[in-house]
């Protein structure tokens, strides 16, 4: 695997929930990617985001290893949850949040907090 690769992996496999949208919290560049961070934050999930726009190889290695082709895609620790459609449809049914404290714990909402990583430098602010 690449040293890319291995930093997204990384992402997927040590934070709670990852987000891999195109741009931030701060400034979402993709109408589908607010859906699903809206989602995420009604649910009270701390997110971790990755902006996929800064290279194109950085959505190139995501769906290599999450076999999902369309961005936003949405992980709860490490198992693919799906894009917006998806955890929209889970957090209007309520089931988003009973996914988030299956496993994540009841108190996952104690460590509400959003942060974005920066796959091409390991950076994480």
């Amino acid at each position: 695997m690449s040293e890319l690769s291995d930093r997204i992996k990384d992402v997927i496999d040590n934070e709670p929930v990852a987000l891999f949208m195109k741009g931030t919290p701060q400034f979402v560049m993709c109408g589908n990617s607010g859906r699903a961070l809206e989602a995420l934050r009604q649910a009270g999930a701390p997110v971790t985001a990755v902006d996929i726009l800064p290279d194109p190889s950085i959505r190139q290695e995501l769906s290599a290893l999450s076999g999902w082709p369309t961005i936003p895609q949405v992980f709860v620790n490490g198992e693919l949850i799906g894009g917006a459609d998806i955890t929209q449809e889970l957090a209007e049914s309520g089931e988003l949040e009973r996914v988030l404290a299956e496993k994540l714990g009841d108190g996952y909402r104690d460590a509400a907090e959003e942060r974005v990583v920066d796959v091409l430098s390991g950076t994480r602010a």
